[in-house]
């Protein structure tokens, strides 16, 4: 795997993450996964995105919705945890199909309107942050899961992004800790892939944050609307 490769993905993730609120995960884990196999490459990839996480949420001058973290968030942070634990046995074909084609349903729903009638509020929000968590740890693509969920929340372009990554550092603190535990040594001997991704997703992080203020607040949701469905359509692809 080229190094050169590796920088450069791990820069368009962190620019798409900074501007989406999700991204490096999604790219990064398959590229990752073909030297690690992909378990490995999942617990590879925590380390970049709790960086690129944490620099793009030092970086936003605006707060997350404290009550979408109170309620989605918490509960998104629980679930994705219980997913992550049961990643290496549960994961499969089938499982990533229904989720792409919910993330492709998503994309759609809000370009054509029909999301903007669905809100989540008190118990349904607990539920959907638990349940996106939860199958976003299944698969390792927790965070295009998440950012679709979140989407039935009315927030602004700026506070949807700082939510999302305000809850991705809640994914992170639950998950990481515990890949680092049982895989710490393996991921040792990729080191130096680790560290490039890592490099690549803070100049993308810095890059993409530049690129988020110039995106127009009316073109916000349906761009993240565009990506997740990308990311629905990969997903699709990959299942076997």
């Amino acid at each position: 795997m080229s190094e050169a490769v590796i920088f450069v993905v791990g820069l368009v993730a962190g620019s798409i993450a900074s501007v989406t609120g999700f991204g490096i995960g999604s790219l990064l884990t398959p590229l990752l996964a073909v030297p690690m196999g992909t378990r490995l490459a999942v617990a590879a990839v925590a380390v970049p995105h709790v960086v690129g996480t944490a620099l793009r949420f030092w970086r936003l001058d605006v707060s997350p919705d404290r009550h979408v973290l109170r309620s989605f968030g918490i509960t998104s942070a629980g679930g994705g945890l219980v997913g992550a634990l049961l990643h290496g046995w549960a994961g499969n074909p089938a499982l990533t199909i229904v989720l792409g084609v919910l993330l492709v349903f998503t994309a759609i729903s809000e370009l054509v309107g029909l999301a903007g009638r669905m809100r989540f509020r008190g118990r349904i929000a607990l539920a959907a942050g638990a349940l996106s968590g939860f199958l976003g740890g299944l698969v390792g693509n927790q965070g295009g899961i998440r950012s679709a969920a979140l989407l039935g929340f009315d927030m602004r372009r700026d506070t949807f992004v700082a939510t999302a990554t305000a809850i991705g550092l809640f994914v992170d603190g639950a998950r990481t800790p515990f890949y680092l535990w049982t895989q710490g040594a393996a991921l040792v001997a990729h080191a130096t892939q680790i560290a490039i991704a890592t490099a690549g997703v803070v100049a993308g992080t810095i890059a993409g944050g530049r690129v988020l203020a110039r995106v127009p607040p009316p073109l916000f949701r349906p761009l993240v609307a565009v990506m997740i469905g990308l990311l629905g359509i990969w997903m699709l692809s990959q299942a076997r």
